[in-house]
């Protein structure tokens, strides 16, 4: 029997995005972008050359003025505010520079708060968010406040959150800005080991020595996306 052919994970053609009209600012410039499942890509740019930007159409935070977006071979254009939202909390998981934890709530009631988004049932929950903090190496702070964990800590649970409910890919925006570079190279290592399991991972840093742990390499600067060896 003939294998079936792989579908990208992300497929942007001729992608723009525009703000304001008096003149526009040109966010993004004719990207073209396919990523495939299984890899990792880093996507290495300057402050204000449009990476973020990128990221959040890729995430369907955000929309293009023009060109044509496909997410394992679905149409996101043709998708309502609705179908986009459910895409985006069953199949993408999010890592920011900022860990956005609720310092209020235990790790694992942190991580669990990503199923409640999801409408998900309850029972299990707290197992399927241990399980996701042994994952990342962080079972043993379950039961700890975010304001008593280090910086790499609180990343790593932030990881955690993302991966309750297997998603297809994993968007990371700067995810190592705010951490040391001993730190840095230890949640390298954990997303080395994520994408050695399967895990599509799409990061954009302006850090190449972050970039260079990635399997592949793609500038963009002023919004304009270049392939790299």
């Amino acid at each position: 029997m003939p294998e079936t052919p792989k579908v990208p994970v992300v497929d942007l053609h001729g992608v723009c995005r525009r703000y304001g009209v008096d003149p526009p600012v040109e966010a993004l410039r004719g990207v073209d972008l396919r990523v495939w499942p299984g890899e990792w890509v880093a996507i290495v740019g300057p402050s204000g050359s449009g990476k973020s930007t990128l990221l959040n159409i890729v995430g369907c935070l955000d929309h293009p003025t023009s060109g044509s977006y496909s997410f394992y071979g679905i149409d996101v254009a043709r998708l309502s505010d609705k179908q986009r939202a459910g895409l985006r909390s069953r199949d993408i998981g999010f890592v920011f520079q900022s860990f956005h934890l609720l310092s209020h709530r235990t790790v694992v009631e942190n991580v669990m708060v990503s199923e409640v988004y999801r409408r998900q049932s309850r029972r299990g929950r707290r197992e399927r968010a241990k399980a996701a903090l042994d994952k990342v190496g962080l079972g043993h702070r379950a039961d700890f406040l975010p304001t008593r964990l280090s910086g790499g800590e609180r990343q790593r649970a932030a990881i955690a959150r993302a991966l309750m409910g297997a998603p297809r890919v994993l968007l990371c925006d700067e995810p190592t800005g705010n951490l040391d570079s001993a730190t840095t190279a230890t949640l390298l290592d954990l997303f080395a080991e994520l994408n050695t399991q399967g895990l599509t991972i799409l990061m954009i840093t302006h850090e190449h020595e972050v970039a260079d742990r990635a399997r592949r390499h793609v500038g963009i600067v002023d919004g304009v996306l270049t392939e790299t060896t």
